[in-house]
């Protein structure tokens, strides 16, 4: 992965905000609910977690334990509503819109469903990502895009459309897009969840290789225990509870 310029991806105005830190992600005392009135129900109980640069952490529970909510949450996707949340040393809680935007131009995203535009090539899908950040060329988005799908080996499909892809190779594509920008954290729900296991392995060393040689932090919310071995901690969610967190003593 280090063919490519981190600091070129990062507009000038984000550079305070991106500057490496040792603490990513610090959560204290984190409540979240769904819903109004006599609806009201709790999903997350005081959360309490830290995720430091370069980190491999894998989020498992039961589901409906509240992973897939404080991803979203870590991710700016949700906003949270009481507690204390930071990410890049930014409080969400209470955030305006435009500091989540700001926050999620240095997060890359991988959902369950690969949310691949159906009109757009692999290449294509992969350049939206880059396409947020200014101060690259059409040359650079298009060098830098080509070398990630190489990365995850789609060099020989960069110009196929999702429908002619299988589904292994467009979650692939969707980490691709992920990763391209070099991000400061990726988020990642079931990314394994398409892929055989020889492809699911290269995945999720692909993204072990971008935590350690970028200090990127890497969150991943999975039930495949074939990975299980690739993370650094691993936290253990139960009725909204963190019940286990191999980091803690």
């Amino acid at each position: 992965m280090n063919k490519y310029n981190n600091n070129s991806l990062i507009p000038n105005n984000q550079q305070q905000l991106t500057q490496p830190q040792k603490l990513i992600v610090e959560i204290n005392n984190l409540d979240h609910f769904f819903g109004q009135g006599q609806l009201r129900k709790q999903i997350l109980f005081d959360i309490n977690l830290q995720l430091q640069a370069g980190e491999v952490v894998i989020l498992r529970g039961p589901s409906g334990s509240g992973k897939t909510t404080l991803l979203t949450l870590i991710g700016g996707l949700r906003s949270p509503q009481s507690g204390s949340l930071k990410v890049l040393g930014q409080e969400l809680v209470g955030a305006k819109k435009s500091i989540l935007v700001e926050i999620r131009k240095n997060i890359g995203y991988i959902f369950q469903a690969h949310n691949l535009l159906e009109s757009l090539t692999a290449r294509q899908n992969v350049q939206m990502s880059l396409e947020l950040h200014e101060g690259l060329s059409s040359q650079e988005i298009k060098a830098k895009t080509t070398a990630i799908l190489e990365e995850v080996g789609l060099g020989d499909h960069i110009d196929y459309h999702p429908h002619n892809l299988s589904g292994g190779q467009k979650q692939r594509v969707a980490i691709a897009r992920a990763l391209v920008s070099h991000p400061k954290m990726v988020l990642a729900d079931e990314p394994t969840a398409a892929l055989d296991s020889k492809s699911g392995r290269g995945v999720v060393e692909l993204m072990q290789q971008l935590a350690k040689e970028q200090g990127c932090t890497i969150l991943i919310v999975t039930h495949d225990n074939r990975i299980l071995d690739v993370a650094d901690r691993i936290i253990e969610l139960e009725d909204g509870r963190i019940k286990v967190d191999s980091n803690s003593n």
